[in-house]
């Protein structure tokens, strides 16, 4: 059976993910933005915490790691290459290598650019990525650390999944990362009825995330940089797929 998915609301726009295991009992969580919604979620579902999965190292994705630990005993997993500035792991790891939630394996990739050493966990069995903040639904995250043409291999990576993988990405910035794609994308149908569908969820407070990443390859434009009409948008015809990326990543930021 596939891993069952719970996505936590945290702080003012984070989301942290529960994985249960339904055949063994195991659950692990994807980043610990805050304990108290976390620890209300296990509760709720009668449900104990074996495995804490760090995607990089800031606060607003870690800065529960110690408590939580302290609570449940949880072995903490994370990036050997962020390792230096992680809460203390238990097992260090780099892209290739396999997790474990119960009887559910998956893969560690490297997802640099928003910092170096982001790692994403994808569990293929479950149709589910969890990337943080590197691919975010309709957006990516910002380059703190990491140039252009590493997170445009890193988001290559990500877009070579089946495009029916379920994304569960870091926080709740799809309203407005809809409003910027419309400024790369404009003639997008498929971008601009997700657009209305995002502002039609928020306006009802409900969460834009997860999406799937058949949906971002259609309407992400950070995904779509490669592609001719993007280009010429952008007035980059002839340039790299790195290259309009990086155009498109700089107008973000003045957006």
């Amino acid at each position: 059976m596939p891993l069952t998915i719970v996505t936590v609301p945290c702080l003012k726009d984070n989301y942290a993910f529960l994985l249960h295991d339904a055949a063994t009992g195991a659950v692990a969580v994807v980043d610990v933005p805050e304990v108290g919604p976390i620890a209300a979620e296990l509760k709720a579902r009668g449900w104990s915490l074996s495995d804490i999965l760090i995607t990089h190292h800031h606060d607003d994705h870690i800065q529960g790691v110690a408590e939580l630990v302290a609570a449940t005993g949880a072995k903490v997993t994370g990036a050997a290459a962020d390792a230096h500035r992680l809460p203390p792991l238990d097992r260090a790891v780099a892209e290739g290598d396999r997790v474990t939630v119960g009887s559910e394996a998956g893969e560690v990739i490297d997802v640099s650019g928003h910092t170096l050493g982001h790692i994403a966990f994808h569990f293929p069995a479950s149709q589910a990525v969890f990337t943080a903040d590197s691919l975010m639904a309709l957006g990516c995250g910002r380059l703190f650390e990491g140039s252009p043409e590493v997170m445009w291999q890193s988001l290559s990576k990500l877009a070579a999944l089946p495009p029916g993988t379920t994304v569960c990405s870091g926080h709740e910035y799809t309203a407005s990362n809809a409003k910027f794609a419309l400024t790369i994308d404009p003639q997008n149908a498929a971008l601009i009825s997700r657009a209305e569908r995002v502002a039609a969820a928020r306006e009802r407070g409900e969460p834009t995330v997860p999406s799937t990443l058949a949906e971002e390859l259609a309407t992400n434009p950070f995904l779509r940089a490669g592609r001719a009409e993007i280009k010429a948008g952008l007035g980059l015809d002839g340039a790299s797929d790195a290259e309009s990326f990086a155009e498109i990543r700089r107008r973000k930021d003045r957006f």
